[in-house]
């Protein structure tokens, strides 16, 4: 066994000498690595090829200037930044940035840790530095990555989505977007829409009045001087409304070289009824809806009768139960569609009662935190032409609605009589709802909410086809729900 050195030996002094260098190698090695974390580039230019450095500085200090900008952007005028994340352009420079960045910071990391010298260390300082260096290159690199895909999933759905350049100005301060959900499985031929709404939104305040119009109307007149007036001029008597569709798919020849007759006809349909010129349309598939509703965690609904899963041709087999509830896809889905011991009336309520809930509990954070999954589900579920440039005017508008009531009107018996519909009623109505929503006339014939026979505020699913359903006519969407 060697002797132990004295105290005030030469070999402890040139043992604890040797020691405390080991420890300045060290804290060398790591302050290289926290100096490159902090401001990439810094340990090259102290340490290292200058030259390298002082590019890998510039571009950072060029990436923190342009942060400066945009966030002083975002503060003066919000819009901007939902421009820049709904551009394609941007979309791409900005995943060619966080890929360079994601290298470019990785390398210089790895060498940050060459540059502090690793096999001068002792064995316990070089394990350490190398599993630091180790945490700090992947953790940087992975961040910068995902930011990357997540911009890339972004651009993707931009130009998948929102592919039309053609844009249509606000008709009378409002813009008029008509979303029909689309029902084309077993048995159907065609796509036959399971529901009609046209939401008119104020192009300021984002005010919105959801019209619906019920599938079985009869009758109908065409908007003036289209293909399908000309077709009908004493209006549809070929099918329900929902039949629109497939009679102009197999008569597609009438529209040109459109590759959307069905769509073209619908609309020309909906405007003869309304009296509303219909700006963009938007087409969900209702049997993709579920996974939307999953990717954002599902929806908080007051059912205010038990509904019935299954049905459609098949046998019920479960229910959701009465009560707040919160739903999943699944569920929402068949309490959106739900016919048995129901009818299409209260089913259009309870539509309108989901599309409330989307809009008023989906957070900004939700969308974040689940934006892959949201945009994965979007692109398999929507299909619409309104195009990317104006994607940033209506994700605005949809924020200011957020604040403010959703009006309501269905096209619906009692005031309504779908067989032969009253067409200057149905224009006077409509005009009625437009003008209550922008605080410039009286509310229109029907309340926020109505009782039903035992004296109970209605709402959702309840009410009857004599008295009307509360979500069907409501000047505050939330409370009728």
């Amino acid at each position: 066994m060697p002797p132990v050195p004295s105290p005030g030996s030469v070999e402890t002094f040139r043992r604890s000498a040797a020691e405390r260098a080991a420890r300045v190698r060290f804290r060398r090695a790591l302050s290289l690595m926290a100096m490159t974390l902090v401001v990439p580039g810094s340990a090259q230019l102290v340490a290292g090829d200058r030259r390298v450095g002082r590019v890998a500085i510039g571009a950072w200090a060029a990436l923190w200037s342009l942060v400066l900008v945009a966030g002083v952007a975002a503060l003066v005028h919000p819009a901007f930044v939902l421009d820049w994340v709904t551009s394609p352009t941007v979309l791409l420079l900005a995943r060619v940035v966080l890929l360079a960045g994601a290298i470019g910071w990785f390398g210089l990391m790895v060498d940050a840790w060459r540059l502090g010298q690793p096999l001068t260390l002792g064995l316990a300082h070089r394990r350490a530095v190398i599993g630091v260096n180790g945490v700090l290159c992947f953790s940087l690199a992975g961040a910068l990555l995902f930011g990357a895909h997540l911009a890339g999933v972004q651009r993707n759905l931009m130009i998948t989505m929102f592919g039309s350049s053609d844009v249509s100005g606000a008709h009378d301060g409002r813009f008029n977007v008509l979303l029909l959900g689309g029902d084309s499985g077993a048995g159907r031929w065609g796509m036959r829409p399971d529901s009609m709404t046209v939401a008119s939104i104020d192009a300021v305040t984002g005010r919105t009045v959801l019209i619906s119009l019920p599938r079985n109307m009869e009758n109908f007149p065409f908007v003036a001087g289209s293909v399908m007036a000309e077709q009908f001029p004493d209006g549809f008597d070929a099918d329900y409304l929902n039949g629109v569709s497939t009679w102009a798919e197999d008569h597609a020849d009438l529209f040109g070289d459109s590759d959307t007759p069905g769509l073209d006809a619908t609309i020309m349909a909906v405007e003869g009824i309304t009296g509303l010129q219909i700006n963009y349309w938007a087409m969900v598939n209702l049997h993709g809806f579920t996974s939307l509703v999953d990717a954002v965690g599902g929806i908080d609904i007051d059912v205010r009768q038990a509904i019935p899963i299954g049905g459609l041709g098949s046998d019920v087999y479960d229910y959701i139960e009465p009560g707040e509830q919160h739903l999943d896809g699944f569920q929402t889905l068949w309490y959106a569609r739900a016919r048995d011991d129901s009818d299409d009336y209260s089913r259009m309520a309870r539509q309108k009662c989901v599309m409330n809930a989307l809009l008023q509990q989906v957070s900004p954070e939700t969308m974040l935190t689940n934006f892959t999954e949201i945009a994965s589900a979007s692109s398999q579920l929507v299909s619409t032409d309104v195009p990317a440039s104006e994607l940033s005017t209506f994700v605005q508008l949809a924020v200011e609605a957020r604040t403010q009531k959703v009006s309501t009107l269905s096209l619906v018996p009692p005031m309504i009589n779908t067989a032969d519909p009253d067409i200057d009623l149905v224009h006077e109505k409509v005009a009625a709802a437009i003008d209550k929503a922008e605080g410039t006339a009286s509310a229109p014939r029907g309340s926020a909410s109505r009782k039903n026979s035992s004296g109970t505020v209605t709402g959702g699913s309840l009410g009857s086809l004599s008295t009307g359903y509360a979500a069907n006519s409501a000047g505050d969407l939330s409370a009728a729900c």
